[in-house]
This record gives C-alpha cells, structure tokens and sequence, in this order.
C-alpha cells in the first residue's frame, strides 16, 4: 500500500550575500525558511577579498535553526538536503578538514590563479561546497559541477583531469582534491555535529548539486534553448542552456548546469548589479522612507509605485552601470546622463531599472547570435523579479514575454528538486521539475515600449565611446 505520508526537502542556499535555508514539500511548495546575512568581506590588502572566520557555515547554521523552529510538520517526514553554495570560491582545508585560511571568494583575484602552496598544514583544495559538504558530512566529496574556473576538471567528461600538465598548471596536486560526484547523488549523511549546529535531522542524506547560478536556473524551470533567464542578484546576467561544452565562444562563457553532463550558457552581465538599486534606495535616506511609511508601503514597494508612473525611457534619462569598474578599464565610473527639469528620483530609480534590462538584453542578444539560436520566452528571478515595473520593463525591453520565477528562492528549490531526484522521490530531473517548480505572473510586451527601447539601445551600445576618455582624465586625479 503507498505510503500517504508527506515529504520534505531542505534547500540550502548559499549565496554572495546572506545563506537561505527553505523547507520544501514534493510539490515545491515553501512551507518554513530562515535567512541569515553574510557578514561584510575582509579586504585586508588589494586583491584578496576573504570570507571573515566561520561566516558561510555560521549563517548556514542560523539560517538552518530558523528554517527548522518554523517547521510546523514531523521532522521524520523529511526526506532529505540539498546543498548549493556560491561559487568561484576556494577554500584551503588542513588534514581534518578545518580552514586554513579564511574562505577566499569569488572577487578574490587567487580563484583565479594557480593554487600556491604555502602553508604546510594544507592538506586539501576545495570550493565553498565540498567544505560546507565536510562540515555537513564529515566526507571529503564535492559535486563536480562547481569547479568552473582555475581548477583541473576535464569538462567533458566532468572528472579530475588525468593529465598532469593540467594538474601543473591549476597547481593542486591530485591527492588535495576532493572526490567528485555528479548533481543529484548523495554527498553523505548530517552528521551530529551537523545536526546540532544546523537543526536538521542527523542521518539524513545530503545530495549534491551545483554552483548556484546553475542551481537558480534548475530552480526556475530553465530547461529548453529558446529561453532566457536574468538572474536579478549582485550579479545580474543572462543564462541559457543547452548540451555542448562550447569553447572558445566571445560573447558568453559555458558553466556546468544542475542537471548531469548539461551545460549553462551565460551572457556578460553587471557586477554590483541589484546592489546598485540597494545603493540608490539607501542613498534616499529617510525623506524617502517617511514618504513610503506615510503611503502604507515597503521602500521599495514606494519607489516601484512611483516607477511605474514614469514613461519608458525615462524621459530621456539614462543610467550606465559602472558602479564596479571591469579589470580592464579602471578608470570607468557609473554615469547618469540627460538631465533636465522633468526629472526627480523617480526617474533616476526607473533609469537603473531599465540600464539592467538593456545590457542584459544587449550581451543576451550576442549570446544568441553565436549559439544560433532565438528566445521566445524570458524567466526573471531573484529580488528584483518581485517588482512589477522591472518585470515589465524586461519584457518591453527583450520584446517578449517574461515570466516571474515563483519560488522565492530558486536556488533553494533547485537544490530541493536535486535532492527529490537523488533519493528516488522523483525518477529524473524533467519529471522533478514538473511536479516542483510552477509558474509565476506573465507580463506580456508593449509594442510601443519596445520601439523606445530599441531605439534606446542604439545610444546606449555607444555612451562609453564617449565618456571613456573623460573618465580617463578624471581617474589620473581621482582613482
């Protein structure tokens, strides 16, 4: 007789800027979650940009203990974890498993060189995963498809390289690398150490998945080559998938997808991309604040109310997103142009939002050109879908309909579906995605929009044409 019992899954969420834990039943629905932020990145010298003390398996643990209290059901009906964490992070272990230096991550610019052996109680080389997967389990394994970056990983076959020219040159001899498993095979059991600093269950089986960008996609149903997904989040770009390792491509890079010997297409995007509405609606200060209490409103829900009531474009103000200079142009700073008397900070908000929806467009569309392929469709996700002006501006925009992420955390449904698929709750990826992740709100194109848009992105594509030089005269004053 079929047990008539529920099922649970825990998605562990680690993300650039706080750790999300959700509980999940086996329709994907959220039924308890806890959230804990990431303390501020230590900076101690140029360069190095480190993850202070504990902090990723800290907040997993606070945000675990939240997601756990919340639980209103029986903890013997939770089945399994599944566990994501950033990625290009890299994490120095000694012999029992416990750092040896700070976590290095993403924007430190070691990830992106070879492994230097200098401190002799290293013992292993890993990402920010296969050490919360030690922390959780006690085991040295990893999934594979977080090794994107200075590490020697055939690609194709998604094992360790056996060739030792490739070992050379990442610099990690083979015996500092963790064992490799595919997404949605079992990592190991929560140990009670675990247990006691998470909340979760000890004994329950941890399954692999990938690297979160990857795991997000998983999350919102990403699954066929003629869609899009913007992923709104620190770092906001465009991501496609499909089956070949393509290599040597300019206008996108391949990662590894959630799904097994599947690969992730991403676009160039905005560093410090949400972060810079985050920046503008702080800057506000309390006028802003008072105005939104007085409304009966959030902030942002204020600012998005008075978004929507601002034309497209702005009324010909318009915003470049180098808020974060890229390595190979310091000396560019983020610019606001086309001001006049009709503009107010609703205009400059609404601005923002439509410089993220241009340039995601703009590297989407060379994305496309290169795979040879065109989307019909676009999946927005992350904090930023929550807002419907951005919703509709990314379908006015990319001129086709876009559709809002449900889960509030993909990320942490992704890994739920990897861990449903991982424990035989569901037989394949397709069919846990069919059953787990359920559409949200579908915002159609404005004809008119998009033709404002258009011609928009005509200037657009040429502003730092313009103001590289005058950056260039200011940076030899200013930095």
């Amino acid at each position: 007789m079929t047990s008539t019992r529920p099922r649970y899954f825990i998605g562990i969420d680690n993300g650039s800027q706080s750790s999300k834990v959700t509980v999940f039943d086996d329709r994907g629905r959220a039924v308890s979650e806890g959230r804990a932020a990431l303390r501020p990145y230590d900076t101690p010298r140029p360069g190095v940009v480190e993850h202070p003390g504990d902090d990723l398996w800290t907040s997993i643990g606070d945000a675990s203990r939240s997601a756990m209290a919340a639980f209103g059901g029986d903890p013997a009906d939770i089945v399994g974890v599944g566990l994501c964490t950033i990625r290009f992070c890299r994490a120095v272990l000694k012999a029992d498993g416990s750092l040896a230096q700070p976590v290095m991550s993403w924007m430190d610019e070691r990830v992106g060189l070879p492994y230097a052996h200098t401190d002799p109680e290293a013992a292993y080389v890993t990402t920010s995963s296969g050490y919360i997967t030690h922390r959780m389990t006690g085991g040295f394994r990893d999934t594979a498809a977080n090794y994107a970056g200075m590490w020697p990983l055939d690609p194709d076959t998604w094992r360790w390289s056996e060739k030792e020219s490739v070992l050379a040159e990442s610099g990690i001899p083979r015996e500092m690398l963790f064992d490799l498993v595919l997404p949605g095979e079992v990592l190991g059991q929560v140990t009670p150490a675990a247990a006691l600093h998470t909340g979760i269950p000890a004994g329950l089986p941890v399954v692999a998945t990938a690297n979160d960008k990857a795991v997000e996609a998983l999350g919102c149903g990403l699954r066929t080559p003629d869609t899009l997904l913007v992923s709104l989040g620190t770092y906001v770009a465009g991501m496609a998938t499909g089956p070949r390792n393509i290599d040597g491509a300019t206008s996108f890079w391949t990662n590894y997808a959630c799904m097994p010997h599947a690969y992730l297409y991403e676009s160039g995007g905005v560093r410090r991309g949400m972060w810079t509405v985050s920046w503008y609606r702080d800057l506000l200060g309390e006028e802003a604040a008072k105005a939104a209490r007085e409304a009966g409103l959030s902030i942002e829900d204020h600012l998005n109310s008075e978004a929507s009531r601002v034309p497209p474009g702005s009324d010909g103000l318009m915003t470049v997103l180098d808020w974060l200079a890229p390595g190979d142009a310091p000396y560019r700073k983020g610019t606001l142009l086309g001001f006049d008397g009709r503009h107010g900070r609703s205009h400059i908000y609404r601005s923002i939002l439509e410089a993220l929806a241009m340039t995601v467009h703009d590297a989407a569309d060379r994305m496309a050109g290169e795979l040879g392929t065109k989307y019909t469709e676009l999946i927005v996700s992350g904090g930023g879908s929550r807002s419907d002006p951005m919703m509709r501006i990314h379908a006015d925009v990319h001129g086709v309909p876009a559709r809002r992420a449900e889960a509030s955390s993909a990320a942490g449904l992704g890994s739920a579906i990897c861990a449903a698929v991982g424990l035989g709750v569901y037989p394949g990826f397709d069919e846990a995605v069919d059953a787990m992740v359920r559409p949200g709100e579908v915002f159609l194109p404005d004809r008119e929009a998009h033709q404002v848009y258009r011609r928009m992105e005509q200037v657009y594509r040429d502003v730092r044409e313009h103001t590289d030089a005058l950056y260039r005269r200011t940076y030899d004053i200013f930095g």
